[in-house]
């Protein structure tokens, strides 16, 4: 029987009031990721307090928690929704296999290259859904047959890479692409993107573990709460409807823009100024 708590499975950093707050944090990824994604605007922070260990394998551990959440949510989500599988589980597969590519440069490609770029993204993504209080009411596809799968496939390939590259906001991401590109309501994005969003951590995964980036006991940990948060935030999410998600998915984001434009001030304005 393996002993999560062995030092090689552990960061010997790793004390017994920091993995209260890391099991707290995420607990509550996970259920803001159900809902309408961005938990790892949460989860990643948390565990780059963890003394000694390194941005990737914060990254890895991340991913090896998350993937438990996003399974759990997805199948929550299809049990009680049942979204369109015609369309997420080909996305799905596409993100995966681009998200394996993204980690697989990620280390190449230094995060502060993107993180403007992301920031900017986000406040149009934001005043878009808040100057449209229509959007995303009730599903009115904008495309169909081969057109509207190869829209998917493109948006899973996109976001499939970001997610191995960097990560941040990609639920959010996959919902607003879903609902403003394909022509989702957010009840039905969000039940589609934890399809796609558990696939691009696999795909991640899939990338990490065999280069040895994942605390396995410290990851798992992380998974139990994140099933916990994913299966609550789901069932909530289901049960208030897209209203909820809406104004969820308008705080996650507005959270994310603060979380990455802090990172952009440090790393881009703040050197010049002293």
């Amino acid at each position: 029987m393996i002993d999560l708590f062995s030092a090689d499975l552990l960061p010997e950093g790793l004390t017994t009031a920091t993995l209260v707050l890391l099991l707290l944090a995420a607990l509550t990824a996970g259920f803001v990721d159900a809902v309408v994604g961005g938990g790892g605007l949460i989860q990643l922070p948390a565990l780059l307090l963890v003394p000694g260990m390194s941005p990737v394998q914060a990254l890895a551990t991340n991913k090896l928690g998350s993937v438990f959440g996003t399974s759990t949510s997805a199948i929550t989500y299809y049990r009680r929704v049942r979204p369109d599988l015609r369309t997420a589980l080909p996305m799905a597969g596409i993100a995966l296999v681009s998200s394996f590519v993204g980690a697989s440069v990620a280390a190449l490609l230094p995060a502060s290259l993107f993180r403007p770029v992301i920031v900017l993204a986000l406040v149009g993504i934001s005043a878009f859904t808040l100057f449209r209080p229509a959007l995303g009411e009730v599903t009115a596809l904008r495309h169909a047959g081969r057109r509207h799968h190869g829209i998917a496939a493109g948006l899973g390939a996109a976001i499939g890479l970001y997610d191995g590259i960097l990560g941040p906001g990609t639920g959010s991401f996959l919902v607003f692409a879903m609902v403003s590109l394909l022509g989702y309501d957010f009840l039905a994005a969000s039940a589609k993107a934890k399809i796609v969003n558990c696939a691009t951590n696999l795909g991640a995964l899939l990338f990490f573990v065999p280069h040895g980036s994942v605390f396995w006991g410290l990851g798992l940990l992380l998974g139990a709460a994140n099933m916990i948060g994913g299966y609550l935030g789901a069932r909530t999410a289901t049960s208030r409807g897209t209203r909820f998600i809406r104004i969820a998915f308008l705080v996650v984001v507005t959270a994310l823009i603060l979380r990455l434009g802090a990172d952009v001030w440090s790393e881009n304005v703040a050197p010049l100024l002293d």
